[in-house]
């Protein structure tokens, strides 16, 4: 496979893994707790690579997943205790955060763990980090990583679809049904600490937020169904991906920040013209009322 098609298939394939995971933030609420798990996952790789001493992506996978938990928990606890929901977020992520900067300038600094890498990522450089796995040929790092990323994120959702969505739109009643609240959100949780590492190679720390939101973002204002918005999800991901990357080549900037601004452009296009909610619609619908109440 051709450079050029690499990218864009881990490009895309790390949009629809953010994509559909995104999704069920969005219903919840939750779109900031993204931005702080994909920021405090940072600390969870400094402490895989401190332990292990390698860059072996699974050690990088349970790294992130704990400490991903670990902000959800704390989250939950500080909101639990009276701290709003937005301060409980704002504590936690940059208090571990810079945990995981001052431990990567200590002990990290001579290795693949620098702070600009970690914060932006670079897509252009994923073809060339190769791995041999038994039979199969040379493949990239990312895309192994993702592929068994997005594997394990549409199992958990075919899995548990009917109590992710309950949960989503009415925990009370799930509550009442008896499904486990609790359980499902850290999986949830759990499924966002592993997308946010699995794209850390690909968009960073900070650009990964715009993948987890924007396509969720742009699927809800064109759907009030759940499976098609997943569905959607994924496109919005794969057309951030493809377009962003040509955009990236046309206008020479980075592929990763080209894929993320097109997640926005999208977004905002979706915002105006979306023939049920979108903000042109709304305003002719209103004008419209308004033209019939003086008649």
């Amino acid at each position: 496979m051709s450079y050029e098609a690499w990218i864009i298939l881990i490009g895309s394939m790390a949009g629809i893994t953010c994509g559909i995971t995104g999704c069920f933030l969005i219903l919840r609420k939750l779109s900031m707790l993204a931005d702080a798990i994909s920021h405090t996952v940072l600390l969870g790789i400094v402490l895989a690579f401190l332990i292990s001493q390698s860059m072996n992506g699974i050690y990088m996978l349970i790294g992130a997943a704990v400490v991903g938990l670990l902000t959800a928990v704390f989250v939950q606890l500080l909101h639990s205790s009276g701290v709003q929901e937005d301060a409980s977020i704002g504590v936690v992520f940059t208090f571990l955060f810079a945990i995981g900067v001052i431990l990567i300038t200590l002990y990290a600094g001579d290795v693949h763990l620098d702070v600009d890498h970690a914060l932006m990522g670079e897509i252009a450089f994923v073809p060339w980090d190769t791995v041999q796995i038994g039979f199969l040929p040379e493949l990239p790092k990312a895309f192994l990583m993702l592929s068994a990323v997005l594997l394990i994120v549409l199992v958990i959702i075919f899995l548990f679809y009917k109590e992710l969505k309950i949960t989503s739109f009415d925990p009370a009643m799930a509550a009442a049904i008896g499904i486990p609240v609790l359980f499902i959100h850290y999986l949830l949780m759990g499924m966002v600490s592993l997308t946010t590492v699995a794209s850390f190679d690909s968009v960073g720390a900070i650009l990964v937020v715009a993948m987890l939101i924007a396509p969720g973002a742009s699927a809800y204002l064109l759907t009030d169904k759940m499976s098609v918005m997943l569905i959607l999800s994924g496109v919005f991901g794969v057309a951030a991906a493809i377009i962003g990357y040509y955009a990236a080549m046309l206008f020479n900037v980075s592929i990763s920040g080209s894929m993320a601004a097109v997640n926005g452009i999208l977004f905002a296009l979706v915002f105006f013209f979306s023939p049920t909610k979108g903000y042109l619609f709304k305003k002719f619908a209103l004008k419209k009322v308004k033209y019939g109440s003086e008649q």
